[in-house]
């Protein structure tokens, strides 16, 4: 089944439930949206429960469990935010088994264990008791959100220390995390992962299988081995989530203090810092480990120079926002941390495994037509995807794009990029690095596709030549921009279409370059098609040694001059 909530939280589930040897079956399992008009806040609801064995009314417990927390949930007004509605629903709901395992004695002692997800706009919130389980499968990841309330040691090792129903007062745990694209969520019973270990799990949730269909393969692989109980699995795939919200972003970003610089060893907010990347003017870029799960990430730092620096901190705001908008494999991501996490401005995320272009443009060998033009073309298709969406970089350059060891790129550093919903610069901060700035941006033009186009070209022209085409421009000054050196001077032995096309994309004025970065990108790809294999040209005597040049010169010129004389 395909679920939508409204501010574009789209999901899609699938469930599975089977007695397997067991009599008859004490799972209970359940999703939900809610009533017509809910969804905003409260979001989607997926709960199961597992009656307790050898109590009567197990299965009564679970389903009354179930549907009392999902009824009172959806009841609560939304200012409660998700986290107290969800504790007041089930804090009732086991007040309620309670009283009725008391009075009734066709259900004496019942109880259940009982897990429910609640994802609501960006996050996914917990609460559980007794030992279903919740899985998150993030990447190729898979992590176990719940503890199991079990004795866990001896012939004791099963038996429950908490359940719905077993007192007036229940102790549950609650959690909540971070939501992301393509997060697939397993909710099962102890049917399940009895018999199917973790590795197991993670195989059959990493097939990526419709959700109906991954949950049956479950339920199916779990009664093949062997299992002797209940078998339930609920899967949840997470296929949209919504944006952030720009004014949220600023007014967290406003409230967080800029610090000193950490150092290596440090610890900031459980991120463990590992490595120094880059040390910038305005910033400082470290490897770190993040202690909660162990994945590596990287942490942008403001340097407290620009601690009153409006426009810097906004830039931590443009970077998160289009973050939340724009995904692509060929963009870079910003995690999002969990609110209350962060104690000071910085940025998260991911560790990409590779090299900048810049780093890459200053090896040998040098970058070939073959590799230039694969470059070109992915980094084409991120600059594509951030204009479609309606954003403007405005720093495009080998700094700013990453090669990745598998072969992917990403573009990052988003931090001046241009869009509708966002606050721009102040007019006294011109954006960009100046050497890949177009002419206009330096008469106070925003920036817009042009722009963006020309850095693009300039920085295909220093990946083959490592020069810049109108000179390296220093910061606060007004270039007067004439005619490009052209790129034939520095590498003879590329072709003279590829000199044309880049000349094409950097001209100084804006009707002179291309439509767009895919038209670019279109000719480099179709011109480096249609060139011929390139035969290396011979080089001079004076390429190969200069000093036997002009010592051979010098001699033929001492032989004429001496032919001269004596003719005289």
């Amino acid at each position: 089944m395909s679920v939508r909530v409204v501010h574009d939280l789209r999901v899609e589930a699938g469930f599975a439930t089977q007695k397997g040897r067991r009599p008859d079956n004490q799972d209970y399992v359940a999703l939900c949206v809610g009533p017509s008009g809910a969804g905003a806040l409260q979001g989607v609801v997926a709960a199961i429960a597992d009656g307790v064995g050898g109590h009567k009314g197990g299965r009564a417990a679970a389903e009354t469990t179930v549907r009392a927390f999902i009824d009172g949930y959806y009841a609560q007004p939304e200012t409660l935010g998700v986290a107290r509605a969800a504790a007041r629903s089930l804090e009732a709901a086991n007040s309620w088994v309670a009283a009725q395992s008391r009075v009734d004695p066709a259900l004496e002692g019942m109880a259940t264990t009982f897990s429910a997800l609640i994802l609501s706009r960006r996050n996914a919130f917990f609460l559980h008791v007794g030992d279903t389980r919740v899985y998150r499968l993030a990447g190729d990841g898979l992590e176990r959100l719940t503890k199991d309330h079990t004795f866990g040691r001896g012939d004791f090792a099963h038996v429950l220390r908490r359940a719905v129903g077993f007192e007036d007062s229940l102790l549950f745990d609650h959690g909540q995390h971070s939501l992301n694209l393509h997060d697939r969520f397993l909710l099962c019973s102890d049917g399940v992962y009895g018999v199917l270990p973790d590795d197991r799990l993670s195989a059959l949730l990493a097939e990526r299988r419709a959700p109906q269909e991954t949950s049956e393969k479950i339920i199916e692989a779990a009664l093949a081995t062997g299992s002797n109980d209940n078998v339930t699995a609920l899967v949840v795939d997470v296929i949209d989530v919504p944006p952030a919200d720009e004014r949220a972003l600023s007014q967290a970003v406003a409230g967080l203090p800029i610090r000193e610089l950490p150092s290596i060893g440090d610890v900031v907010d459980d991120f463990q810092i590992d490595a120094l990347l880059s040390e910038g003017r305005y910033s400082r870029l470290m490897r770190a480990t993040d202690r909660q799960n162990g994945k590596a990430v990287v942490l942008k730092f403001p340097h407290p120079r620009v601690a009153d620096d409006a426009s810097y901190r906004m830039a931590f705001v443009n970077e998160a926002w289009v973050a939340a908008r724009v995904r692509s494999p060929f963009v870079g991501e910003v995690i999002e941390l969990l609110p209350g996490r962060q104690s000071r401005l910085y940025s998260a995320m991911p560790y990409y495994d590779g090299e900048t272009l810049e780093r890459r443009l200053r090896r040998e060998p040098r970058i070939d037509l073959a590799e230039g033009v694969s470059i070109a073309a992915r980094l084409s298709r991120a600059i594509a995807t951030l204009h479609r969406c309606g954003v403007i970089h405005r720093d495009i350059k080998p700094d700013n794009v990453i090669l990745l060891k598998d072969g992917g790129l990403r573009l990052v550093d988003l931090g001046v990029c241009r869009a509708a919903n966002l606050e721009n610069l102040p007019e006294a901060h011109t954006p960009g690095t100046p050497s890949y700035m177009a002419p206009e941006l330096f008469d106070g033009v925003a920036g817009d596709e042009a722009s963006d186009l020309f850095a693009f070209g300039v920085t295909v022209y220093r990946m083959f030549s490592r020069c810049y085409p109108y000179g390296e421009i220093e910061p606060f000054s007004r270039p007067r921009l004439t005619k490009p050196l052209p790129l034939a001077l520095k590498r003879p032995d590329l072709p003279a279409w590829l000199d044309a096309t880049i000349l094409k994309a950097i001209g100084v004025e804006r009707g002179d370059r291309f439509g767009d970065v895919l038209e670019f990108a279109f000719e480099l790809e179709n011109g480096s098609a249609r060139a011929q294999p390139l035969t290396p040209r011979k080089k001079s005597l004076y390429e190969r040694n200069p000093i036997i040049f002009w010592q051979t010169l010098c001699l033929l010129l001492a032989l004429l001059l001496a032919i001269s004389v004596f003719r005289r």
